[in-house]
């Protein structure tokens, strides 16, 4: 006779069912979760799961594969989080200082993989307006949701956010008048057009897609801290097949002696994620 059979734990059987959602999600929409860091993922399923009253993964599961609007959910759920007008302005500064290592190139190229909201590329489109190299910089803004590329297309500020954003704008090292950056359109802001034409926005998928262009500089603080190990080093040796000779690489974290091509990096601060490609 066959032995009772042997009952997995609550975690085991959450794990298993997280990992079959994954495998349907790529299987039905092309989206590759799977080697994403695993608790991290785990944490923004179980928030979905809360705010839709569902008691299992597997009811989850069964929502994403038959129902449009719940996967779209899921998918915004797992995309990287947006990020706010110069909301971090300690980073601005040095990116404001980076931007000088771009000024030996006649047409530099920038390319922001997942960007993190169009407020993203819209602050970089701002420091380079102040660099007075906006007219000659290209801006490659990529996502791999469509629905987020869309909404980054289409984008607009409420006037009310606009003094906050003002204050970060100064602790950053801004000078000016943010608003001066921007067109006002009911009680909305956007981008002024001469900056929004330097931004190429495309739909692109750092897990599966391949190099597309070079670039005299790499920023993707976001994105990363949500990659598994073997999925981290993968979008490390993509950035390194797009970077000039050169070029600087802005990552979430510092590089660690076995990462992918660490050794052809040389550090632009001391003790930050900026690196110039040297080999």
């Amino acid at each position: 006779m066959n032995g009772p059979v042997r009952q997995a734990s609550a975690p085991a059987v959450e794990e298993l069912e997280i990992a079959l959602l994954l495998e349907g999600v790529f299987q039905r929409y092309g989206f590759d979760f799977r080697a994403y860091d695993r608790p991290g993922l785990t944490r923004r399923v179980l928030g979905l799961m809360g705010e839709r009253a569902l008691a299992t993964v597997s009811l989850l599961q069964d929502r994403v594969l038959h129902d449009p609007p719940t996967a779209a959910a899921l998918l915004r759920a797992l995309s990287v989080r947006p990020a706010l007008l110069f909301d971090d302005p300690e980073q601005v500064r040095q990116t404001r200082e980076v931007l000088a290592c771009l000024g030996a190139s006649a047409q530099p190229k920038v390319w922001l993989p997942e960007c993190a909201h169009a407020e993203q590329a819209w602050s970089l489109a701002i420091l380079l307006a102040e660099q007075r190299m906006h007219h000659r910089t290209e801006i490659f803004a990529t996502l791999a949701n469509e629905e987020l590329l869309a909404e980054a297309l289409e984008a607009s500020i409420p006037m009310e956010r606009m003094a906050q954003y003002q204050q970060n704008y100064l602790k950053s090292g801004g000078t000016a008048k943010l608003a001066d950056y921007f067109e006002v359109r009911g009680k909305r802001a956007v981008l002024l057009p001469a900056l929004r034409s330097r931004i190429t926005w495309a739909q692109y998928n750092l897990v599966t897609d391949a190099s597309f262009n070079e670039f005299q500089l790499i920023l993707c603080r976001h994105a990363l801290a949500d990659f598994g190990p073997l999925l981290r080093q993968r979008a490390l040796r993509l950035f390194h097949d797009s970077l000039a000779l050169f070029g600087v690489l802005g990552i979430d974290r510092e590089l660690a002696p076995g990462d992918t091509l660490a050794a052809s990096y040389r550090p632009v601060f001391a003790h930050q994620a900026w690196y110039k490609r040297v080999a």
